[in-house]
């Protein structure tokens, strides 16, 4: 038990981070588990009343206003009260892309979580990251680098991250006032095998067959690389089976591919699906398809395998170090190679079985209680 406070800095309502948000609540529950007190603080939404979203247009300036001029100032006024300059208060911004906010902030109590720097090495020109940005958004990410690599305190979700973050930031990341540290994301929800009726019920309204489909579980961006499950299926002659797309909705190049290849009738989407219809997908399907060009950590891999998917991903790092080997890891760049680890998952049980056993393991290493006790020790906090 501990008597210390943690203020948890969470992301702007309007822009839907909701993987964001679901870290932040996970956080906060392990926290609070711990016996420790837990206060949130987000931006609020002033300039930007009215507004459904700040990602686009007009919006998105209003949103700016809200985030990074008018929640400062609210954080320097909060600051000027004693509870927060108590040495037993820390704060922790659950986003990199809020790092601008560690300047108003006290620097030895205060860290950050790295979930990837896609999008700021994307800024500085790597295209393996995927990543490309506009004129505002290179502007946008350098600052964001700019403010992270001055804290004393990161907690990267996995080892690519914090390597990658340590390449860019070069001699700022040398200091011994500095820890930065790998703390796996724990799962932020509950993910299991659904039993065979249950599950059966809730995919068989969708038009799929229990274990006659596979699923790929993520948004519409092009690192996602979602056209390789019908580029491995459209070399899968012998197998009829159905294409699931969970998440976005399917995108217009997307679509224009399923149409060359003629198989309409065999993609089905589910937009948003709810958490006991992701278990049951997860569940249900023949194998799982990750094939992503770039990830910081990659949460569908490990929620998969706990649900008994076998999984089959892309090889680039970090999927092999989420799913600790747990996984068939293949190139993205080949659909023959995703066809044929689908065709031995398909056609030999044992390998299948194999899998999703070594999935179950691999699914201990992101606990909740290893999470927060390495969490923790990035604050010299000891759980006793």
């Amino acid at each position: 038990m501990f008597d210390s406070h943690f203020i948890l800095i969470g992301n702007y309502a309007l822009d839907h981070q909701e993987s964001m948000n679901r870290y932040l609540l996970s956080l906060k529950k392990a926290l609070v588990q711990q016996g420790i007190r837990v206060t949130v603080w987000k931006p609020v939404i002033f300039f930007a009343t009215g507004q459904h979203s700040t990602i686009h247009g007009f919006g998105k300036w209003l949103g700016y206003l809200d985030k990074w001029v008018l929640f400062p100032i609210i954080v320097k006024l909060r600051m000027l009260k004693s509870v927060y300059r108590k040495q037993d208060t820390y704060f922790h911004i659950c986003d990199h892309s809020n790092s601008p906010y560690l300047a108003v902030l006290p620097k030895s109590r205060s860290g950050i979580t790295c979930h990837d720097v896609l999008a700021i090495r994307g800024a500085f020109g790597y295209e393996d990251a995927h990543c490309p940005a506009s004129k505002t958004g290179i502007y946008l990410q350098k600052w964001i680098f700019r403010s992270l690599v001055k804290a004393k305190k990161i907690a990267c979700v996995s080892q690519l991250t914090l390597n990658q973050l340590k390449d860019l930031a070069g001699a700022r990341a040398i200091s011994s006032d500095k820890k930065w540290k790998v703390v796996y994301n724990s799962f932020n929800a509950h993910f299991r095998p659904m039993p065979a009726p249950e599950r059966i019920a809730m995919i068989k309204k969708y038009g799929l067959e229990d274990l006659n489909y596979i699923l790929h579980v993520g948004s519409a961006l092009p690192r996602k690389n979602r056209k390789m499950l019908m580029e491995m299926v459209a070399h899968l002659d012998e197998w009829k089976g159905k294409i699931c797309y969970a998440g976005q909705p399917i995108d217009p190049a997307l679509q224009i591919l399923i149409n060359e290849l003629v198989m309409a009738d065999r993609v089905v989407s589910l937009v948003k699906p709810s958490h006991e219809e992701l278990t049951a997908l997860y569940s249900g399907c023949a194998a799982f398809i990750f094939p992503s060009f770039s990830e910081g950590f990659g949460w569908p891999v490990i929620e998969a395998q706990a649900c008994g998917a076998p999984v089959i991903a892309s090889n680039i790092e970090p999927m092999p170090e989420v799913s600790g080997g747990a996984a068939i890891h293949v190139s993205p760049y080949h659909a023959k190679e995703f066809a044929s680890a689908l065709s031995a998952v398909l056609h030999n049980p044992q390998v299948k079985d194999e899998y999703i056993q070594k999935g179950f393991e691999n699914c201990r290493r992101f606990e909740q209680e290893i999470f927060i006790n390495q969490f923790l020790a990035l604050y010299d906090l000891k759980n006793d």
